[in-house]
């Protein structure tokens, strides 16, 4: 059966359809906005796979070039491999629905979105986002949303949903958000030197659109969804979790501070496999207790680190919940390139170097949604290699982390760059080079930037930083860290990168 859905947010009409295509998919719909048409699929395999601690959900956007009117240019016209902006499109639509899926499933989920026909006059990601929230609220898939996802622009004063590209042209903020009706889950902005009131407005105008969509996806849903399937949850024994903490607080704590991040992962290793050689002894006896204690283990070291944190302000290096690693800055530090900056901030480190040349050297963007060809003349690209966490890997191209952190650090730094000064007809590029990394990588590139474009000559407006703040609760009381390092990044509630 086919059913469909049409209704109005900041003046805007969108439409959902379900039942009519990709009926074969755990759940599918159409999202339509003017004359842009977004298809989401939604799937999850019947079996949960085996022997990993992780949710294993892909999630895809996918550009055609059919969806403007075009062929692809070039000899091959099938197309390649996805554009920086559909990874960039991809990873917005990760980041708030992983964390609505049941704790603990380990079943393969796959959300594809397509964008079948593109409006010239604005971008299809935002609503990409909201599509993937409808296809797995009225997918067989256990899911805690809704979700939905919008950009925001400020124009002329006033805030507006789902912009066109000539309204985000004159809007000084540009602001992806996602969430549902509870809180906002993910935030990616950039903006031309706004005051923090005008950008909490923006959230606020933002969430009270992400509302307004969630509870249409809900009337939709009741009228359209399917069952849910209960998945076989791989979730850590509660009294084991409890009974590790208990007998083992003092053992535990020991071994989670040490300011050397190299020293402490060692002594956490030994501790955990210490722990679960002790347990499985124990209940030597009981099968499936023994399959679930180094999860147990697991829960209860992070367990514990939350709680030092959040009750008594102890983090794992022993600094203050306010207080900033050391920090080392270097200009210059390389003889025949146009500009470079090593910056090191506690044991993460990066060196970032500027490349000046010709206009002609600029980033052409003819990606499959693009009407014309476009140029960049700022670039900038980040690389993580396995030396910077002490691990061996192959090295295997750019990945879908490295795209995003790249960007982030372009953002940042995008609205100082004299792009759009005719007196400085020069393109630019910044490659950052990870050489350390104890979290908040992205953010060192955004101060290496900096010091490599200064270095280099380039007359940026003012010299911008950038910091990754983190966030823990117990559902009582908060506590706001700076300067997160890595371990707080994987036990934390949030990772939320900010420059200015």
């Amino acid at each position: 059966m086919i059913h469909n859905h049409t209704f109005e947010v900041g003046g805007k009409t969108l439409s959902l359809e379900t039942g009519r295509v990709a009926n074969q998919a755990g759940g599918s719909v159409l999202v339509g906005l003017g004359e842009t048409v977004v298809l989401a699929t939604a799937t999850m395999s019947k079996m949960a796979r085996e022997g990993i601690d992780f949710l294993p959900l892909v999630c895809d956007f996918e550009e055609r070039r059919y969806a403007i009117g075009r062929i692809p240019g070039g000899y091959n016209k099938r197309g390649g491999r996805p554009s920086d902006r559909a990874i960039l499109t991809s990873r917005l639509i990760d980041r708030p629905i992983r964390p609505l899926f049941p704790k603990g499933m380990r079943n393969d989920v796959q959300v594809i979105t397509m964008a079948f026909s593109v409006d010239k006059s604005s971008s299809p990601d935002a609503l990409a986002i909201t599509a993937a929230g409808v296809a797995l609220a009225v997918s067989d898939i256990p899911f805690a949303g809704p979700v939905a996802g919008v950009r925001v622009a400020d124009v002329d004063g006033e805030f507006v949903v789902f912009p066109t590209h000539e309204e985000l042209a004159k809007s000084k903020i540009d602001l992806a958000v996602a969430g549902h009706k509870g809180a906002i889950s993910m935030v990616e902005a950039g903006a031309s030197e706004v005051s923090e009131d005008r950008m909490t407005e923006a959230l606020e105008f933002a969430h009270k659109m992400i509302k307004v969509i969630c509870g249409e996806i809900e009337k939709f849903a009741k009228k359209a969804g399917k069952a849910k399937r209960e998945p076989i949850l791989d979730k850590a024994d509660s009294t084991l979790v409890d009974e590790i903490k208990k007998k083992e607080a003092k053992t535990i704590s020991s071994g989670i501070f040490d300011p050397d991040k190299a020293k402490r992962e060692s002594a956490m290793d030994d501790l955990a496999k210490e722990l679960i050689s002790k347990y499985q002894e124990k209940y030597a006896g009981d099968d499936a207790m023994k399959k679930a204690i180094p999860g147990a283990v697991d829960k209860a070291i992070k367990d514990t680190i939350r709680k030092f944190i959040i009750e008594d302000g102890k983090r794992p290096d022993g600094r203050k919940v306010d207080e900033i690693r050391p920090l080392e800055a270097i200009a210059g530090l390389l003889p025949r390139v146009h500009g470079s900056g090593l910056f090191t901030r506690g044991q993460t480190q990066v060196l970032s170097i500027c490349t000046l040349g010709l206009p002609g050297d600029a980033q052409s963007l003819d990606t499959p949604l693009d009407e014309v060809t476009k140029e960049q003349r700022y670039m900038h690209y980040y690389n993580f290699p396995p030396y910077s966490v002490g691990e061996v890997r192959p090295l295997r191209g750019v990945g879908r982390r490295e795209v995003g952190h790249g960007a982030l650090a372009e953002r940042a730094l995008r609205a100082v760059v004299p792009v759009d000064n005719p007196e400085y007809p020069f393109s630019i590029q910044v490659i950052s080079e990870v050489l350390e990394s104890n979290g908040s990588t992205s953010m060192a590139s955004v101060c290496g930037s900096t010091l490599a474009l200064m270095d280099a000559g380039v007359p940026i407006k003012a010299p911008v930083a950038g910091i990754a703040m983190g966030l823990m609760s117990d559902g009582k009381k908060f506590v706001v860290l700076t300067d997160i390092q890595g371990i707080e990044d994987f036990c934390g509630d949030m990772d939320f990168k900010v420059a200015g």
